[in-house]
């Protein structure tokens, strides 16, 4: 892998990592949508955002191609598809539920843990070798892990949802080698009829009452905000997307550390409180963050300052 590829793949991480803090504060502030009805206008704007670049898109015209010629030759990875389709469905569905439902901090928590089951499933499914310090990271994760189960009496769903689902994901798409945009374009095709239904359905669908939500344009309330969740989540997958297939899978884990924080001030943004009890929790998680950032200067102190230097 070329330092002009993981340059790029850099540079598309932190940019994800932004926008998806973005759309999860625009998606604790529209009170009367809900996640569903939001969720559906995501990937219809999504899809429409994609359906004008791609012909100005030559590689993902190519892609788009290939695509179409390996699932013609192998028929049954329309069945993995189809699973890869549903994980990532619920984890965008649960991406605008969690700030509506005062379930901000228990996904952020979710995103801090991602990085390191992501260097577990790197080390399980593709052989990724574990380091002394990367091992250290694992445990120091573990008791933060163990002391979240212990005062709160287990994991939240949502926390583990995100944590196990999306490694899973990936992992999946690696797999079959469907780690490019025109598969996850493929993906938000295959989720179009559930999103047309949860617009039609929704509290501003067909004969619904918007009870004075309407602004003085007769828009009701929070549309542009509904449409910015739109345009920027096919901007943010596109580019996260994009990452997971130009950065080895344990950098890109790394890098995974930059959301969750973005997450945390969102949520407290938001109106979630983190009390002192939380540094024993959080605290062991940012010792598991430092350890892998020495593990990955350790293997090339350049690395990264070459990635940023090179990144467009």
């Amino acid at each position: 892998m070329s330092t002009r590829t993981t340059g790029s793949g850099v540079a598309a991480s932190i940019t994800a990592s932004v926008l998806f803090a973005v759309i999860f504060l625009l998606a604790g502030l529209l009170p009367g949508w809900g996640a569903e009805e939001i969720l559906g206008w995501r990937i219809v704007l999504t899809l429409a955002m994609l359906g004008v670049a791609f012909p100005f898109l030559a590689t993902a015209r190519a892609e788009w191609r290939a695509l179409v010629t390996r699932v013609r030759r192998r028929p049954t990875l329309i069945l993995l598809g189809a699973l890869a389709t549903m994980l990532v469905g619920v984890q965008l569905w649960l991406f605008l539920w969690a700030p509506l439902n005062d379930m901000a901090m228990a996904v952020s928590f979710g995103y801090f843990l991602m990085p390191l089951t992501m260097v577990l499933a790197g080390r399980v499914f593709f052989a990724d070798r574990l380091s002394n310090l990367r091992k250290l990271a694992v445990a120091a994760a573990a008791l933060g892990v163990a002391h979240e189960a212990f005062s709160a009496g287990g994991l939240q769903w949502p926390t583990l949802l995100v944590c196990l689902g999306y490694p899973i994901y990936f992992v999946l798409r690696r797999k079959i080698d469907f780690d490019n945009l025109a598969a996850f374009s493929a993906e938000l095709l295959l989720m179009l009829p559930a999103a047309v239904f949860f617009i039609l359905s929704g509290p501003h669908g067909l004969g619904a009452d918007d009870g004075g939500m309407l602004s003085g344009a007769g828009i009701p309330e929070g549309t542009w905000g509904v449409a910015a969740i739109g345009v920027l989540g096919g901007v943010s997958m596109a580019t996260y997307l994009l990452a997971s297939k130009w950065l080895p899978l344990s950098l890109f884990g790394l890098l995974g550390y930059v959301e969750p924080v973005l997450l945390v001030v969102v949520s407290w943004i938001l109106g979630e409180t983190l009390g002192w009890a939380a540094l024993l929790t959080y605290g062991p998680i940012l010792l598991a963050l430092l350890f892998l950032s020495l593990d990955g200067r350790r293997r090339d102190p350049k690395l990264l300052v070459r990635a940023l230097e090179n990144a467009p």
